[in-house]
């Protein structure tokens, strides 16, 4: 009986302390999750909330259900989709451009070249300035009277070449497009190059021993054990597209007749231009989920691979 009796106070002692443990976590916890909830969670919900009215945001308004969604597909002068397809020729260049160059240069900057770490503050310095000041810098390239490019291009005798960038239809896209990559890859390049550093030198004194050169041992060894950072950056350059902003607005203002247009320039049309709160809280909404989609869709892709 005394055996039981120990046997079933420490039953009970031990439930008391994990209980015990467990209340000290939450209380841990709490603020945490508090701010989360009223930073994050919080606002998702109010904005699926104003999607489903038609609101001017000043007076009462007018409960519609997903009238705004359908509208938002349906209704060509709102140009969603164009602008949907906007961001992704943005993400596709970030990914199959911007992302190999990157790579290729966390790569070459893992061997330890001489001037590694200048090198590294070189091409991590566009990373630094404010996206609004990289804008205008670009504004003042793309000039078509005074600009580098059509300069340059003058002194090259290629006139035919000179364009009023962001102001063509024909050009507006890319001369965003160029800008942003240019901007991020010191980004990316850094995350991967932390990933690169971190391989073991033996691996790749193994595998030099074996006779593989230095293109054999990036591809076989160190891509293959990196690709958790290449799947992150795969997902924040896809991501960072849909929500692009700050260049848009400052090169091109989604102009010229909107064929620049992205989602994030629209939400803002919508809300301060047309007063359009409910169309506006619907493209936040809409946002969201283009990027928790293809975030998991990427995962999942990327776990197929692995395996």
């Amino acid at each position: 009986m005394a055996g039981q009796t120990s046997v079933s106070d420490l039953k009970k002692q031990r439930r008391r302390r994990d209980v015990v443990q467990g209340i000290n976590i939450f209380l841990f916890l709490l603020p945490g999750l508090l701010l989360f909830v009223s930073i994050l969670i919080a606002p998702i919900a109010v904005s699926v909330y104003r999607s489903m009215y038609d609101w001017n945001g000043f007076s009462e308004g007018t409960f519609i259900g997903l009238e705004n969604y359908k509208e938002l597909f349906t209704n060509g002068s709102i140009k969603f989709m164009v602008s949907l397809k906007n961001s992704l020729i943005l993400a596709a260049f970030s990914v199959f451009v911007q992302l190999p160059m990157s790579l290729g240069l966390a790569l070459i900057l893992g061997r330890k070249p001489k001037g590694e770490r200048f090198y590294l503050t070189v091409f991590f310095m566009p990373v630094l300035i404010s996206t609004v000041v990289i804008g205008q810098l670009w504004l003042k390239i793309y000039n078509p009277d005074y600009g580098l490019l059509n300069t340059l291009l003058g002194v090259l005798h290629l006139d035919s070449w000179k364009h009023v960038w962001v102001g063509e239809v024909k050009t507006a896209l890319g001369s965003i497009i160029v800008p942003t990559i240019w901007q991020y890859v010191g980004y990316h390049m850094l995350l991967m190059y932390a990933g690169v550093k971190g391989v073991s030198p033996d691996l790749r004194e193994a595998a030099m021993l074996d006779g593989a050169t230095a293109g054999q041992v990036d591809r076989y060894i160190v891509i293959p054990i990196i690709k958790p950072i290449i799947r992150v950056s795969v997902i924040f350059a896809v991501t960072g597209s849909l929500k692009t902003y700050d260049l848009v607005r400052i090169l091109t203002e989604g102009g010229p007749f909107q064929t620049t247009e992205v989602p994030s320039t629209l939400l803002e049309n919508m809300l301060f231009l047309r007063n359009r709160y409910g169309m506006g809280s619907t493209i936040s909404v809409m946002l969201i989920i283009l990027c928790f989609a293809f975030a998991l869709l990427i995962t999942a892709a990327f776990k197929e691979k692995e395996t």
